[in-house]
């Protein structure tokens, strides 16, 4: 009987996840939960309540509440924004060159 290899075996994480389909989505997932930790933390660091953040960021505590939801992946710029200066932080982005697929 024939042995079925593992088409994945000895490939990086990153790997499965493109073959597989699900990088973009695992990626985006993961940077929102790093960003609603980030702000969380920063908010305990500022003694800040969910009900004075959302006043800081001229917004909703509803929407505050999608920010900090780390499951939660929908999430304008704009409201990351708002958070990052509400509690005296800067919000940086940029666009690095992807791998190419081998």
């Amino acid at each position: 009987m024939a042995r079925r290899r593992n088409k994945h075996l000895g490939s990086s994480f990153d790997e499965f996840l493109q073959t597989e389909g699900l990088y973009e989505e695992v990626t985006a997932l993961a940077w929102k939960r790093v960003l609603s930790w980030e702000v969380t933390e920063a908010m305990k660091k500022e003694g800040l309540s969910k009900s004075e953040m959302a006043k800081r960021m001229g917004t909703s505590r509803s929407q505050l509440e999608r920010l900090l939801d780390p499951g939660n992946p929908n999430v304008l710029l704009e409201t990351v924004q708002k958070a990052a200066v509400a509690v005296g932080k800067r919000l940086t982005i940029g666009l690095t060159d992807a791998p190419r697929a081998a």
